[in-house]
């Protein structure tokens, strides 16, 4: 009884794990508030410095000049939402609470 006690826990553990860990992707959108971001040469800058960047939806990037604001559209299986504001602060940028290091 005990051996089969045993057994029945380790299959329903291993159920519960491999049910947890299909996710596969985990897409979400960030919206970062870039205050210095003022022209085309700017969005131009941030675009370059998030191109290295795995795990982005490049072309789905928003920019918007008006409200300095970023929508990245973003794997978070493959890269976290503050690696995207570190690279932009890299890039020159403040980048939500990052400030910029350049």
């Amino acid at each position: 009884m005990k051996k089969f006690l045993v057994f029945s826990l380790a299959v329903s553990c291993g159920l519960l794990m491999l049910c947890g860990g299909c996710r596969i992707k985990d897409n979400r959108v960030h919206e970062i508030k870039v205050p210095e971001m003022q022209s085309t040469e700017d969005v131009t800058r941030i675009k370059t410095a998030l191109a290295v960047l795995k795990g982005l939806q490049h072309k789905e990037c928003i920019f918007d000049l008006n409200t300095r604001t970023i929508k990245v559209p973003f794997d978070s299986m493959v890269v976290a939402h503050k690696n995207i504001e570190i690279a932009i602060a890299e890039a020159g940028y403040d980048a939500n609470t990052i400030k910029a290091m350049k």
